[in-house]
């Protein structure tokens, strides 16, 4: 996915937009980017790949190479940012988080008019920064220019613009898919995804950006340029799972939720009568733990960590390029603690089951410790369609996802005509996906979250919820 910072201060903030960058660093494992303003130097910018290495690592020496009173910064899943063009509106750094769909229909329809040209990466690839400046650009302000470039794009599109003037512009995608909020301390202003980034640095919120929201910041003013619009769609993963634990996002706090939704959990499972004389309870690390704790607290059950991620040296099992390599590194991380595993019945929660290839090898992992029955509980519902406006799930194909390809497996393309019917584990359909994926991978039980469920954990109206991919609603 990704996340971006950003500072306009009185003083030099390169030291804090290094801290506040480095803090998105969970959100995107390719590349990480700084771009900085200062009145005698102008636009800086440095790039540098982090898929073997934290951007901190590859960062550590930004401050000999670059100096600036106003500095944005950029986590990316994607492409290599931020970007520093040269336009009629000025020269600007800009970076975004999002993906655009229909790239190939706005590059070609933007070729066929401007006699212009873009930057062709390996395999003829744009870079969507690129292509969305070059939209921005079309429009005589950067105001107009965003909304043309946001109305123009399919997916979504949060933009972050340093100006040759040192000011920043913000923009939040046009429906409030992701959270971005801005800061103030005395000498400026930030602007930031995560919150705890600029509150861990003295800021304090001051205002939540709404769906579609445009505003201009220094460090003396914020000053509106854009109205929010009255549609909202959060991403409701991002408690789910992608956001950070001490984040705050529409007034929920991530680590409330997970408690929350484990609670829920929990409460379904004594409904249903389906657990019984579990051990342990345990999360598989590291977003699964929050949802175990409130299924452990509620259930009153011990929660206990059967085992340890092992991540001083590889913290992220989906870093290496190969899969081969990603299901390794994720094998050699799994430290067990056979003492709460030997002999004992054990239930799970792990944040959501997207594609299953990694828990197949935890339970067998857990298996070969001695574990006597592994109960699997999913914080979420089954995910049927893959993330089209945020990219969170890798996956290319549908069918990459495992409740999809059960569904084939159980009824062919016809089943697909029942997927809310297969989400719901009280009917017969549903019951027979659980049953199919406990004999896949070896569960003793198998459930998920119902969407209800989630829903009341964030406590947010559903309307202003985007719950694409699990009921396939935009």
């Amino acid at each position: 996915m990704g996340g971006f910072f950003g500072i306009a201060s009185k003083e030099d903030c390169m030291a804090d937009v290094f801290f506040g960058v480095d803090y998105h660093s969970h959100l995107g494992t390719r590349s990480g980017g700084m771009a900085a303003f200062d009145r005698e130097i102008g636009l800086q910018r440095k790039i540098h790949h982090i898929e073997n290495s934290p951007f901190r690592t590859k960062f550590e020496h930004i401050f000999d190479e670059m100096q600036g009173t106003s500095v944005i910064g950029c986590i990316s899943d994607s492409d290599p940012q931020p970007m520093l063009i040269r336009s009629n509106l000025g020269n600007y750094a800009i970076c975004m988080i999002g993906v655009i769909n229909n790239s190939e229909e706005l590059i070609d329809q933007y070729l066929s008019f401007s006699g212009g040209h873009f930057d062709s990466m390996t395999g003829g690839k744009i870079n969507s920064v690129e292509l969305l400046s070059a939209l921005i650009d079309q429009k005589s302000s950067f105001s107009e220019g965003i909304k043309f470039a946001q109305k123009s794009i399919d997916g979504t599109a949060a933009i972050l613009i340093l100006k040759d003037n040192g000011n920043l512009i913000v923009a939040r995608d046009r429906l409030g898919r992701l959270p971005l909020q801005i800061g103030k301390r005395e000498d400026g202003y930030a602007v930031s995804l995560e919150s705890f980034a600029y509150e861990k640095l003295g800021f304090e919120t001051v205002r939540c950006l709404g769906p579609g929201e445009i505003v201009e910041i220094s460090a003396d003013s914020l000053t509106q340029l854009e109205a929010p619009g009255k549609k909202k769609r959060v991403c409701s993963f991002l408690w789910s799972y992608y956001g950070y634990p001490t984040s705050t996002y529409e007034g929920t706090n991530v680590e409330m939720m997970r408690y929350k939704n484990g609670e829920l959990l929990a409460d379904m499972d004594r409904e249903k009568g389906t657990v019984e004389n579990i051990d342990y309870v345990g999360g598989v690390p590291d977003s699964g733990t929050p949802h175990a704790i409130g299924y452990a607290n509620r259930s009153k059950v011990p929660f206990a960590r059967a085992f340890i991620k092992y991540t001083p040296t590889w913290s992220r099992s989906f870093m290496p390029g190969k899969q081969t390599d990603r299901q390794k590194i994720a094998k050699m991380k799994q430290i067990p603690v056979k003492e709460l595993i030997e002999g004992n019945d054990l239930l799970f929660v792990d944040d959501s089951i997207v594609r299953g290839t990694q828990l197949r090898e935890t339970v067998e992992f857990l298996y070969e410790s001695g574990a006597k029955s592994v109960h699997m509980r999913s914080a979420c519902p089954p995910i049927m369609y893959g993330c089209k406006y945020l990219n969170f799930s890798r996956s290319t194909s549908d069918m990459d996802l495992i409740a999809r390809r059960v569904i084939m497996e159980l009824e062919g393309e016809e089943g697909f005509e029942h997927i809310e019917e297969y989400s719901d584990g009280n009917t017969e359909r549903g019951k027979a996906l659980r049953k199919t994926i406990c004999e896949k991978f070896n569960f003793a039980s198998l459930d998920f979250q119902s969407l209800e469920n989630v829903v009341k954990a964030i406590g947010l109206d559903p309307c202003e919820l985007c719950t694409y991919c699990w009921n396939g609603k935009e």
